[in-house]
C-alpha cells in the first residue's frame, strides 16, 4: 500500500491550509495568485517585445548595407538616420518600458501578493491549487503523489 494513499492533503508539498482561514479566504487569495499569474505572462509578452524589436533593430543594419550596396544611398541613409536605434515610445527604448514596468506595477503588485499570503496565510502559497490537486489526484497511483517526492511503499 501507498505510504501516502489516504493523504489527500498534499502535506508534503508545504501548501497545507493553515487553521483558521476559510475557504472564502483560500478562494480570494487563489484569485490574488492568478491574476499575478497573468501579470507575469504580460511581463513575458514585454520580453518578448523587447527581443524583437533589438533584433529588427540589428537586423536594419543588414537593410541598411544592403541598400548601400543596390546604390540606394538615400535610402539606406534615411533609414540609418530615421529607424536605427530610434525610440518605440517618446524617450524610451524597449528596456526603459520594461524597468518601468517592472518598477511601477509588477514589483509593487508581487511584493503586496506576498504580504498578503504572509498575513493571511502564513506565507503559505497557492492554497487553491493545493487543494485542487488533493480533490484531483487518484490515490495510490504513482504519478498521483500529493508531493514532489517518490511515494514510498511501506
Amino acid at each position: 500500500m501507498n505510504r501516502h494513499d489516504d493523504d489527500r492533503t498534499g502535506a508534503d508539498s508545504g501548501n497545507e491550509r493553515p487553521s483558521g482561514v476559510s475557504d472564502e479566504t483560500v478562494e480570494a487569495l487563489g484569485a490574488l495568485s492568478k491574476a499575478l499569474e497573468t501579470t507575469e505572462r504580460a511581463r513575458g509578452h514585454l520580453y518578448g517585445f523587447h527581443q524583437l524589436t533589438g533584433t529588427a533593430d540589428f537586423e536594419l543594419d543588414d537593410a541598411v548595407r544592403l541598400l548601400h550596396r543596390a546604390g540606394h544611398h538615400r535610402e539606406a541613409e534615411a533609414v540609418r538616420r530615421e529607424i536605427l536605434g530610434r525610440n518605440v515610445i517618446p524617450g524610451h527604448w524597449t528596456f526603459q518600458i520594461i524597468e518601468a514596468y517592472n518598477a511601477t506595477y509588477h514589483r509593487p503588485f508581487a511584493e503586496l501578493e506576498q504580504q498578503i499570503v504572509r498575513d493571511l496565510a502564513g506565507g503559505r502559497d497557492h492554497l487553491f491549487e493545493a487543494e485542487l490537486k488533493a480533490r484531483r489526484r487518484t490515490t495510490g497511483h504513482p504519478a498521483h503523489t500529493p508531493g514532489p517526492k517518490r511515494a514510498e511503499t511501506d
